[in-house]
């Protein structure tokens, strides 16, 4: 718009130097120049809108860009206003000038002193135009001819005719002999020469065409007396034609045109001045406009790298280092935002790698975290004072106390572990002691908790076996590393045990048969041979040994059992049936417990061995039988009864085996060691049977539970469960 409006602006200009071109498109050249000024202000009302919106909306870097284009617009508008002020008196006092009483006088001076010469040629042309006429009237017609061309000279003449009255020529001297059609004068130029004697003019100064210099003459027009007698001769008339000299032609025409120019614009003196100075004020707008649009554009030229800049130092600041825009300019805020976004993309790598250092940090935190979760042992991260910082579920499962709950807690302040706690600490103080001369990192000590008097007030149910591992982290804090060795224990005492009784077995049985047969041998002997009260006696005695060595024989037994179990041949064996078979053991009416089978008949065949499964069977109902025996009675009368139990879980693809009895449960130290051997609460009996059991068990890897039946918060019992695998191979 603003190089449309120069093109505008500089036709108008043109305009108002060419009538022609000012009469003929000042209007539309101003109206356009109108227009385009227009929207030139409509650009610039619509940028200061937006520049307002931004400034109410507060969006960063607007003061800024109104500043520089409040800057701008003043630098343009203000020596503009100053050249217009001055353009405006200039303009109004100069066409005042132009039209001036002395020039008006010049140029009238100037026309008069055209029209005088002109006319002082006319008449002199005129009487010597007479004279002539009087010398042809006074000779010859024939000699007409002659004289003009002698006339020709004389008159300083371009042409001479001779011109009747009808309009026909008689005699010409000149140009008038060349052409075809001579210029003869007009009926009303005949009558006014006949009336005034003579009759002089001016030619080819009305029809002078712009930039052409016309040929100019003056013509005078006189009546020839005529001397014939009788009829009444055709009047002639002597038409003279003279050249005006070039020069003079050059210098009326100017002054002529000048003067007709003058008076044009002095009938128009407002007109013109209002064309001026609309013309100086549409430049004004034009300029302004254009200046101010102009100011805003290079202030946003100049305000956007700087914007950019700040923006970029912003988001920076709020940690947001993604890739910034930079300006490809070869100037210095170019160089600039390119050298900050170059810094930005660094920093923004930078970052990124920090994060993926992180993540992997954090992921190897996690995965630390997950193993420690999942570890079977207890950690524990203790202060310099014992307190705890942290540990794992491990530590929490094996203590069987919420540690998380007690962080910030000594260790040796938590009820049941004060004696563990402050073992600890001592572990730690010496070992902090000799590490220096013995060049230790680590300690390792074993500890037993919840064991004698002392598990009745802490949290175990039954004693624990800890082997525990401490060492220095980095700064005042601890390490505290232990597991749970109570069942490694157990295994090596039961192996133990089996060693043991392997031993008594082959160590016992060998002598018990000699003892049995010698006292049986030694009664036979003796029958017979005694006396009565001496024969009681020995029958008496021998019956005593026979009996002991019996008992002492099961004993053996029950010790090789435990101690030789053949291993188990797994093959598919039917459950229900084999305890349907066992059963008939324990149906008779003068049973103490009965027993009562609830067998579940969608259960499949199980892998097991047939001879194990009934020991197992056996042992259990035993047990059974034996816990829920009333205390002082033989016959049962008051309801108690054994309950078997089988049941197939579709979801775990194992059969259940449970016996449930009806007796005083087992106390909670005894439920956690109840498969130990030697471990039973009974006032006989060498506590194999469940011991065996788990063997069992373990051979055909299953699991073995034992726990008490509670109702209503009181124990009704004991239950002991088998879950045995399905065999695959055998149809369902």
């Amino acid at each position: 718009m603003v190089l449309i409006g120069l093109v505008l602006l500089y036709l108008l200009m043109q305009a108002t130097n060419n009538r022609e071109m000012y009469e003929s498109n000042y209007a539309w050249l101003f109206t356009i120049n109108m227009v385009v000024a227009g929207a030139l202000l409509g650009a610039i009302v619509w940028v200061g809108y937006r520049l307002f919106l931004r400034l109410r909306q507060g969006r960063f870097g607007s003061r800024l860009l109104v500043k520089l284009a409040t800057i701008f617009a003043l630098v343009g508008f203000a020596p503009g206003l100053l050249i217009y002020v001055v353009s405006y008196q200039f303009v109004s006092r100069s066409i005042e000038t132009w039209f001036d009483v002395k020039v008006e006088g010049a140029l009238e001076a100037g026309l008069g002193l055209g029209r005088v010469t002109l006319d002082t040629l006319s008449n002199d042309l005129s009487t010597k135009s007479r004279s002539a006429a009087v010398q042809l009237s006074e000779n010859p017609e024939a000699m007409t001819g002659i004289l003009l061309e002698r006339m020709l000279d004389q008159l300083g003449a371009s042409d001479m005719a001779v011109w009747g009255g009808s309009g026909n020529l008689i005699a010409s001297a000149g140009q008038t002999r060349v052409k075809l059609n001579p210029d003869k004068p007009t009926s009303s130029q005949f009558r006014a020469a006949r009336t005034d004697r003579s009759l002089s003019w001016v030619e080819g100064l009305e029809d002078a065409a712009p930039g052409v210099l016309p040929e100019a003459r003056i013509r005078v027009l006189v009546p020839i007396a005529s001397s014939a007698l009788g009829l009444t001769p055709e009047q002639r008339f002597l038409l003279v034609s003279r050249a005006l000299p070039p020069n003079l032609v050059a210098n009326a025409l100017a002054v002529e045109s000048a003067n007709r120019e003058y008076q044009e614009r002095a009938l128009a003196r407002e007109g013109l001045k209002r064309m001026y100075i609309g013309t100086l004020t549409l430049s004004l707008f034009l300029a302004v406009f254009g200046a101010v649009l102009m100011a805003v554009v290079l202030g946003n030229q100049i305000a956007r790298p700087l914007l950019l800049l700040a923006e970029g130092v912003s988001q920076v600041a709020a940690g947001d280092f993604t890739p910034k825009l930079a300006m490809q300019g070869k100037d210095e805020l170019g160089g600039l935002t390119r050298a900050f976004a170059s810094m930005t993309e660094q920093l923004s790598d930078a970052r990124q790698a920090v994060e993926h250092s992180m993540a992997q940090v954090d992921a190897a935190r996690a995965n630390l975290q997950t193993i420690l979760d999942n570890l079977t042992a207890g950690v524990i991260v203790l202060g310099a004072a014992g307190e705890i910082r942290s540990s794992n579920p491990g530590a929490t499962r094996i203590l069987k106390t919420p540690l998380a709950a007690h962080e910030g807690q000594a260790l040796a302040s938590i009820p049941g572990l004060q004696d563990f706690g402050h073992a600890v600490q001592l572990q730690f103080a010496d070992f902090l002691a000799r590490r220096s001369e013995h060049g230790l990192d680590h300690w390792q000590q074993s500890f037993e908790l919840g064991a004698g008097a002392a598990s009745a007030h802490g949290p175990f149910d039954q004693a624990l076996t800890l082997v525990a591992r401490g060492a220095e982290l980095p700064g005042e804090d601890r390490l505290l590393v232990f597991d749970d060795i109570s069942e490694i224990v157990s295994a090596q005492r039961a192996q133990a045990w089996g060693e043991v009784a392997r031993r008594l077995a082959h160590e016992i049985k060998n002598p018990l048969t000699p003892i049995q047969l010698s006292a049986e041998r030694l009664e036979m002997k003796l029958s017979g041979k005694l006396q009565p009260t001496e024969q009681t006696i020995l029958v008496k005695s021998v019956k005593t040994i026979v009996d002991q060595v019996d008992a002492m024989k099961r004993l053996v037994n029950e010790f090789r059992d435990y101690a030789r179990l053949p291993a188990a041949e797994l093959k598919p064996v039917d459950l229900n049936a084999l305890i349907t078979d066992v059963l008939q053991l324990y149906g008779d009416e003068t049973a103490t417990v009965p027993v009562r089978a609830e067998l579940d008949p969608a259960s499949p065949p199980v892998r097991g061995d047939v001879q194990q499964l009934r020991q197992v069977i056996h042992n259990l109902l035993q047990n059974a039988q034996d816990a829920s025996e009333p205390v002082g009675s033989v016959v049962p009368d008051d309801g108690r009864h054994v309950v078997v139990r089988t049941q197939w879980q579709a979801a775990s693809g194992r059969v259940r085996l449970s016996v449930l009895d009806q007796g005083s449960g087992f106390p909670e130290h005894i439920l956690k060691r109840a498969f130990e051997p030697y471990v039973t609460t009974k006032a006989k009996g060498t506590g194999l049977g469940l011991a065996v059991v788990k063997k069992i068990a373990d051979e055909h890897g299953s699991r073995v539970d034992i726990t008490n039946r509670v109702v209503d918060g009181a124990v009704v019992g004991a239950q002991v469960s088998l879950s045995l695998a399905v065999d695959n191979s055998a149809p369902l």
